[in-house]
């Protein structure tokens, strides 16, 4: 995949920010329609399957023999642990609360990026991190972590963040040696097939109720959210520096909670406010490099 322009970055983080936080308030709309684990694996499914009309014509971009693991790691990392993870931890835990805990994750992107990508580690970009994971828990704080505090929908959640961060990781390192499209379709079909025959198994597909907002919300959480996002999320990954773009993945949950706002009357509060100003510091901070690091960038190779 090649690089991006600033404004092709910009256009396509405001389309994920924007779908990825739409995606919260539709799927606890349709989860009250539906059992978890199969619309977990039907929205993925769904999604991967659609895909596959664009993979098809790419065919020779596959290369299965050499780079079948890579599909495989990724399905269980991206998909059946994140979404699974996800999709039934939200029964145990308020979505606010849930979600805040999930975005550990562009902590968890940080730390790993030092660790295994070699990216670089600095004052800034750790004090920008963790701004952000507060913000997420002062905006989450403020809205709607009323209610039963569960144990294992907090290792649920913890779960999910991990799993999408060794995911992005993962994909960060190995994405050169696969096509994205053929990656993203795999991992959904392979992922979706698993959770809706793990659900046919403990639930009942009699109980989904096939009304226009559950449908609706299953079309849009598969064409947009996952088919397409994923794809721009691999694309923004492997244009720039992983922590980076993780980073801007804080600004979702306060996305998820204006449409609240805005669409399903919930409050808008101090905490919303607070927290905007604790991630907007924090993607500044993460996106701001030292003077030192900016000169030594700008030397020439002395070798």
């Amino acid at each position: 995949m090649g690089k991006l322009s600033k404004s092709q970055t910009l256009i396509l983080l405001i389309f994920l920010i924007t779908v990825w936080g739409i995606n919260w308030p539709l799927s606890k709309i349709a989860l009250a329609h539906t059992p978890p684990v199969l619309f977990s694996g039907l929205r993925t499914l769904l999604g991967g399957l659609l895909l596959l009309i664009v993979a098809i014509p790419r065919y020779k971009h596959l290369r299965f023999r050499e780079t079948w693991f890579i599909y495989l790691i990724s399905a269980v990392v991206n998909v059946i642990l994140y979404y699974g993870l996800q999709t039934i931890g939200l029964n145990y835990l308020p979505a606010g609360l849930f979600s805040a805990i999930v975005f550990l994750q562009p902590v968890l992107v940080g730390l790993f990026s030092w660790m295994w990508l070699g990216e670089s580690m600095y004052g800034l970009k750790v004090l920008g991190l963790v701004l952000g994971f507060a913000g997420v828990g002062v905006i989450s704080s403020g809205s709607g972590v009323s209610g039963h505090i569960s144990v294992s929908g907090i290792l649920l959640a913890l779960g999910s963040a991990l799993s999408w961060a060794l995911g992005t990781v993962f994909v960060k390192k190995v994405g050169p040696s696969v096509d994205a499209i053929w990656l993203v379709t795999l991992q959904l079909i392979t992922g979706g097939l698993v959770m809706t025959l793990g659900g046919s198994v403990v639930e009942s597909w009699s109980d989904i109720d096939w009304n226009v907002a559950f449908v609706l919300c299953l079309l849009f959480i598969s064409i947009f959210v996952i088919a397409i996002g994923w794809i721009v999320f691999y694309k923004l990954i492997d244009s720039g520096e992983a922590s980076k773009v993780a980073s801007y993945t804080f600004l979702i949950p306060l996305v998820a909670i204006i449409i609240g706002t805005l669409f399903l009357n919930e409050p808008f509060t101090l905490s919303l406010v607070i927290g905007l100003v604790l991630i907007v510091g924090s993607i500044y901070f993460v996106n701001r490099k030292p003077k030192k690091l900016e000169i030594l960038s700008e030397k020439p190779d002395a070798m």
